[in-house]
């Protein structure tokens, strides 16, 4: 069933900016899928991506619940959401556990490169400065990256 969908999708968002960010299929045909785009996704975006699972699927050959939403917020990153989200604060998590929050300044094909300030004690004297913390790491070395919303 997921194969099928996976190729349902693929179909429908043939030639648009739109990707698949995540699938499940569940043992009882509970179908959700996440979408994102490069320009911006839309409710008709996902109402057309539904359309064209749900129309091609046969109920009376096995019945299913389809959800197609947008990526939300706190779910993490696909490779190609990475430039996307260039400039923002992000939580980044990383293989062998350490975890870092820091702005995205810069991504590309292979890695990401990160900034973040901190406070460190003075090389002489008593007292911290601030220091401009600079990053780059390859995706292999990253287990999730999520995006942190600030106000």
């Amino acid at each position: 069933m997921k194969e099928k969908v996976e190729q349902l999708i693929a179909e429908g968002i043939e030639g648009t900016s739109i990707f698949l960010v995540k699938l499940t299929v569940s043992s009882g045909n509970e179908i959700n899928v996440l979408l994102d785009s490069d320009s911006g996704l839309t409710l008709a975006d996902c109402k057309t991506v539904s359309r064209a699972i749900e129309f091609n699927l046969d109920r009376e050959e096995e019945d299913f619940s389809l959800t197609v939403a947008s990526a939300g917020i706190g779910e993490p990153l696909v490779l190609r959401q990475y430039k996307k989200n260039v400039g923002r604060k992000v939580k980044v998590t990383l293989n062998e556990g350490e975890i870092i929050e820091a702005k995205m300044v810069a991504a590309d094909n292979q890695m990401v490169e990160l900034e973040w300030k901190s406070r460190e004690k003075k090389p002489t004297g008593k007292g911290k400065i601030t220091v401009v913390n600079k990053r780059s790491i390859e995706y292999r070395d990253i287990k999730q990256t999520v995006v942190l919303i600030t106000f």
